[in-house]
């Protein structure tokens, strides 16, 4: 195929997915829209679960983009050259799931305009506050990094810049396991331990996206990721998806450990329905055991297909583990009177919340999806950001060679 071919099949290719992420936008808006002038009773929600399916893919989106930032900051703080090579990659991935998650957290609250009340009045004593400051920053921190990597007048500051974008995401993942920690209202969170597993979930996760968005890039343009390189990215991978199914397993322990948390636990582990299967089917075994299989495996790892099946699994897996913890959570009925038994026509006993997702919910939520991979495109068509390696710097620096 020339060079000519090439070009008009890459250009055909770019506007259709333009054209497909911007239909996916455009159905995310409509949700909205829909959603904002029906009220909250068109979606599955209720004054039991207030946080539905979009608070699963926002907090997917914000998580994973701290995530996806651990692989700049691999290569500008710890001086890695093949993740070096992958930074603006990733930097723009940050600022892009960012934007698409805060948009769908910010458009499902209802009475979007209100946002203003929040972004002008500090309340110290509220978590939520935290993150507004914190979200403001990874931009602000994030963008700036990325200047001082693509401008080569400012590469003297990319290391600082590196180092700065690295403290401050690994606070801004703490501050939003932190939203569910300090929540002592609900016996699925209240715990200090989910702030350290959402930042080891944010590198699993992000590293995942960053495996799908790279091998994506690599065949819309025709080029190999070198089995070297490949190699030491899903062996990082493996570490980080068995270290969430190490905090997965402490955290149901140590629940099991006190008697207060047994009936939560039971309903998690074994009764609880919808939540149990996506806990055991869906978040372990496809979100875990599977890709950890796969990455292990001698001949699938070598293989980039199998790497970014992997990868998509854990993907899918990590949607299971955020639906189990946010609407599971919220599910399961609140203790409040401990050893006494209460009953009410108004969820006070121990009646399970029901919550059934709608479309719009879904919409709305893969609606943020499209913003950010709509982003993303736009942004890797005008600028460089595919990553170039420089295989004999990498050799020797790295040690790649057989």
């Amino acid at each position: 195929m020339n060079y000519e071919n090439f070009r008009r099949i890459e250009e055909r290719v770019f506007y259709t997915l333009v054209g497909v992420l911007g239909l996916v936008v455009l159905a995310g808006a409509g949700a909205w829209h829909y959603m904002e002038e029906h009220g909250h009773i068109v979606t599955g929600m209720s004054n039991q679960i207030v946080w539905g399916l979009p608070h699963v893919f926002a907090i997917f989106l914000i998580v994973a983009a701290s995530g996806v930032l651990n692989v700049a900051s691999i290569g500008s703080v710890f001086g890695k050259p093949i993740y070096k090579a992958r930074a603006p990659l990733s930097g723009l991935l940050a600022l892009a799931m960012l934007g698409g998650g805060l948009a769908v957290l910010m458009l499902d609250l209802g009475r979007s305009d209100r946002l203003i009340v929040a972004a002008t009045h500090f309340n110290p004593t509220s978590v939520f506050a935290w993150n507004i400051i914190l979200y403001s920053g990874f931009f602000g921190i994030v963008a700036t990094y990325l200047w001082t990597m693509m401008d080569r007048r400012m590469h003297d500051y990319s290391k600082f810049a590196g180092f700065s974008a690295f403290i401050w995401r690994l606070i801004l993942t703490t501050g939003t396991g932190s939203i569910f920690g300090f929540l002592v209202a609900r016996q699925a969170y209240g715990t200090a331990l989910l702030a350290p597993m959402f930042v080891i979930m944010s590198f699993a996760w992000g590293l995942a996206v960053f495996n799908v968005v790279q091998s994506a890039m690599y065949r819309w343009n025709g080029i190999k990721l070198d089995p070297a390189i490949m190699r030491r990215m899903k062996n990082l991978l493996a570490v980080f998806v068995a270290a969430v199914l190490y905090f997965t397993i402490v955290y149901h322990l140590t629940n099991l450990y006190f008697a207060k948390q047994t009936s939560f636990e039971r309903f998690m582990l074994i009764d609880g329905g919808v939540y149990t299967t996506l806990f055991w089917l869906g978040q372990i075994v496809i979100g875990s055991l599977i890709p950890l299989a796969v990455l292990f495996h001698p001949e699938l790892s070598q293989r980039c297909g199998a790497v970014f099946l992997a990868s998509m699994l854990i993907i899918f897996g990590a949607f299971c583990h955020l639906y189990v913890l946010i609407i599971g959570g919220q599910a399961f009925p609140l203790d409040l009177f401990p050893g006494m038994a209460a009953t009410s026509s108004f969820f006070d006993g121990r009646a399970v919340h029901p919550y059934s997702p709608s479309l719009p919910e879904f919409l709305l939520g893969l609606g943020g999806i499209g913003v950010t991979f709509l982003l993303v495109t736009i942004a890797v068509r005008v600028l460089k950001f595919m990553p170039q390696d420089d295989f004999r710097h990498l050799a020797k620096a790295e040690n790649l060679t057989d």
